[in-house]
C-alpha cells in the first residue's frame, strides 16, 4: 500500500509575526524563535532538549506526531527527483510485461515497487500496541514500507523517499524510530536513477508505460534535475555516502549563493576527488541530539537548526531549485518545527524491552565505577535508577553531557571528516544557511557522542568499523577485520548479546557469507577499524581492562 498526499498548499499564518512557523501558544512568537542555534549555545549540565521548542506537555505529544509524519512522509513538495508512480506501478502489474518484469528481478533484484522497498531495506510500520508502535500517516497500514510514499503533484503522483528510509530500521522484530538504517540503499536510488536517465528517454518512457502528457512532464523535470545530482556508491551496506553525494552535487552547479543550475558545471564539475575519496559513514540516531549543541559527527555545523541543513542536503542531493527550497523553508517552516520537535523527542531503545530479565545488577554497578574512570570525560556520565532510589534500577535517571558539544581527535579513520573539507567554503556561501545562521568549520575529528541506547547502535565508530562492544574496549590490533553487517532478524543468530554486536568469525549466519554487499573490510581506507584506544592504556601503554572488567563495563552499557 502506498500513502497518497495533496500537494502541500502554503499553510495559513498564524500571526503577523509568525506568520508560517509553530506557534502552540498563540502569543505571536514562532516557538523555534526561542531556541539559542548560536556558536555559543550552551546546555546546563544534567539537563537537554527533548522538548526543544519548549512545548506544554500535550502540544509537544501533538507536534511530536505530526513531526513524525513528516520523517515518514517527506515534506518538501518541491524536491528535484520524484518517480512517476502510475506509469511504473502499472507497467509492472500487466501481466503481458511479465517476461520483461521477470528480467528486471532478476538483474536488479527487484521487479515491483513492494520487492523494491524490500531491497532498498526500508522498515515496516509495527502492529499497534507494542512499545515499538509508531503513528502511522493515513492511508498506510502495518506492514507498509517506512519511509516511502507516493505523493500528488500537478503532474501526477511522484514516488519519493523520506528521512525515515535511513533513520528507521528493524531491530529483532520491532521497528525503532530514529535509529541508523543498517539495511539501507537509500544511496543506491540516485545511481539507479542515474542509469534510468541515461537509457529510457521521455519518448521511450511514454511510448513504454501508456503515461499521460502530465506524467511524461514529471518525469522530463526528473530527467532535467538529474543533472545536478552527484552519486557515488557506499563501499559497504550500512553506510551513507552523504559526504560525497553533497559536494559532487554541489560541484554540479554554479558557485554562487543559490548554488544555480549550471551546463557548464555538470560538463566540468568540482569536487570530483570525491568519487573515489571513501568519506563514508553511518546515517546518525536522532536521540542524542538532545544532548548536543553542534552537529553531524565531525561536529562541523556550528550553528543553526540542523533541520535545516538536514533537509538542504537532501535537496542539494536531489537537484532541486535552491530558490524554490528556500520559498518551502519560509511558507511551510511549520512543517520543518514540526520535524524538528519529533527528532529532538526521540527516545533511544531500552535493552530490557528487548531482552528482559538479563541484565545483572551487580555486574553493571561494578561496570559503572569502570565506565566513570576510563569513559565519562568524553562521553558524559549517567545517573541510574539504583544511584537515585528510583523503582527501576537500570532506568536511566540522569545524563550529565558536556555543556558545548566537544570534538575529540581519538586517533579514529579521520577520511569522514576530511571528506568535507574541500567544499565547506561553498556551503557557507549559499543563502538558505546564511538565512538560517547556519555555520560550517572544519574539524580534525569526531564528537564523541551521548551514549543513550548504545546497545542498538551496533557496528561502532562513525564508520561502522568495529562490529562489536567487547572489541571497542579491545586493542585496535585484537579487532576483526573482516565481518558481515548482516540483518537483525534473529536476536540468538544475528546478534552477540554478550558483547553487544554482530557475531563474528566462526559465529556469522552462513546465509550472510553470500551478500557481498553487507562486507565490510576493515582494511579498505576510510573503512578502518583504527582508534578509541588511549583511555584505555596506562601510563605505560598497557591495556587496563581485563576480559573480567570488559564484561563488567558492557554490562553497564547495555543499561544506557
Amino acid at each position: 500500500m502506498v500513502l497518497l498526499l495533496a500537494a502541500c498548499a502554503d499553510p495559513a499564518p498564524v500571526d503577523a509575526s509568525c506568520r508560517y512557523g509553530l506557534d502552540e501558544d498563540g502569543d505571536g512568537v514562532c516557538d523555534g524563535d526561542t531556541v539559542d542555534w548560536s556558536a555559543d549555545a550552551t546546555i546546563e549540565p544534567g539537563t537537554e532538549r527533548s522538548n526543544i521548542y519548549g512545548l506544554a506537555p500535550d502540544d509537544l505529544a501533538a507536534v511530536r506526531e505530526r513531526g513524525m509524519q513528516h520523517a515518514f512522509v517527506w515534506p518538501v513538495d518541491v524536491t528535484g527527483l520524484l518517480i512517476p508512480y502510475r506509469p511504473f506501478e502499472d507497467y509492472m502489474q500487466d501481466p503481458a510485461n511479465a517476461g520483461a518484469v521477470a528480467l528486471l528481478r532478476d538483474q536488479l533484484g527487484f521487479g515491483t515497487f513492494e520487492e523494491f522497498y524490500s531491497w532498498l531495506g526500508l522498515a515496516r510500520y509495527p502492529e499497534p500496541g507494542g512499545f515499538d508502535e509508531l503513528p502511522i500517516p493515513e492511508g498506510m497500514a502495518p506492514g507498509d514500507a517506512v519511509g516511502a510514499a507516493v505523493i500528488d503533484t500537478e503532474w501526477g503522483e511522484g514516488l519519493t523517499f523520506s528521512c525515515a528510509a535511513c533513520h528507521a530500521s528493524t531491530l529483532f522484530g520491532h521497528t525503532v524510530f530514529g535509529m541508523s538504517n543498517r539495511r539501507a540503499r537509500a544511496n543506491a536510488v540516485f545511481l539507479l536513477a542515474g542509469d534510468l536517465t541515461q537509457t529510457l528517454t521521455a519518448d521511450a518512457f511514454q511510448s513504454l508505460t501508456d503515461a499521460t502528457a502530465e506524467e511524461r512532464a514529471l518525469y522530463e523535470r526528473t530527467l532535467d534535475n538529474y543533472g545536478a545530482v552527484g552519486a557515488k556508491e557506499p563501499e559497504v551496506l550500512g553506510l551513507d555516502t552523504a559526504v560525497a553525494q553533497i559536494g559532487l552535487s554541489l560541484g554540479r552547479r554554479a558557485d554562487d549563493p543559490w548554488a544555480t543550475f549550471s551546463e557548464a558545471a555538470e560538463r566540468e564539475p568540482a569536487f570530483t576527488d570525491l568519487e573515489t575519496f571513501v568519506a563514508d559513514s553511518k546515517p546518525a540516531v536522532w536521540w542524542t541530539l538532545r544532548y548536543k549543541t553542534r552537529w553531524l559527527s565531525d561536529g562541523a555545523l556550528i550553528s543553526g537548526n540542523p533541520m535545516v541543513y538536514n533537509v538542504l542536503a537532501n535537496e542539494l542531493g536531489r537537484g532541486t531549485d535552491l530558490h524554490a527550497l528556500s520559498d518551502w523553508l519560509e511558507q511551510d517552516r511549520k512543517a520543518l518545527d514540526e520535524l524538528t520537535v519529533a527528532v529532538f523527542a526521540t527516545e533511544a531503545p531500552r535493552w530490557t524491552d528487548f531482552f528482559p530479565g538479563t541484565l545483572d545488577e551487580a555486574q553493571a554497578r561494578e561496570g559503572q565505577v569502570l565506565y566513570e574512570e576510563h569513559c565519562a570525560s568524553c562521553h558524559g556520565t549517567y545517573e541510574k535508577g539504583w544511584d537515585s532510589g528510583a523503582e527501576d534500577p537500570f532506568a536511566t535517571t540522569r545524563v550529565t553531557y558536556h555543556a558545548q558539544t566537544p570534538v575529540v581527535d581519538v586517533g579514529t579513520d579521520g577520511q569522514r571528516t576530511e571528506g568535507d573539507f574541500g567544499y565547506t567554503g561553498r556551503l557557507n556561501q549559499l543563502q538558505i544557511l546564511l538565512d538560517s545562521g547556519s555555520e560550517f568549520v572544519t574539524e580534525d575529528g569526531y564528537v564523541p557522542p551521548p551514549l543513550d541506547g548504545i546497545w542498538a547502535r551496533y557496528p561502532y565508530l562513525h564508520n561502522n568499523s568495529v562490529p562489536t562492544l567487547c572489541e571497542l574496549l579491545s586493542p585496535a590490533e585484537e579487532r576483526t577485520t573482516v565481518f558481515y553487517q548482516g540483518p537483525a532478524d534473529d536476536p540468538v543468530t544475528d546478534f552477540d548479546a554478550a558483547c553487544v554486536g554482530y557475531p563474528v568469525g566462526d559465529a556469522i549466519p552462513e546465509s550472510w557469507l553470500g551478500d557481498t554487499d553487507a562486507r565490510f573490510d576493515a582494511a579498505i581506507p576510510g573503512l578502518r577499524n583504527i582508534g578509541h584506544e588511549e583511555m584505555l592504556r596506562d601510563e605505560t601503554g598497557a591495556w587496563v581492562l581485563d576480559p573480567e572488567e570488559r564484561a563488567r563495563l558492557v554490562m553497564y552499557l547495555k543499561t544506557l
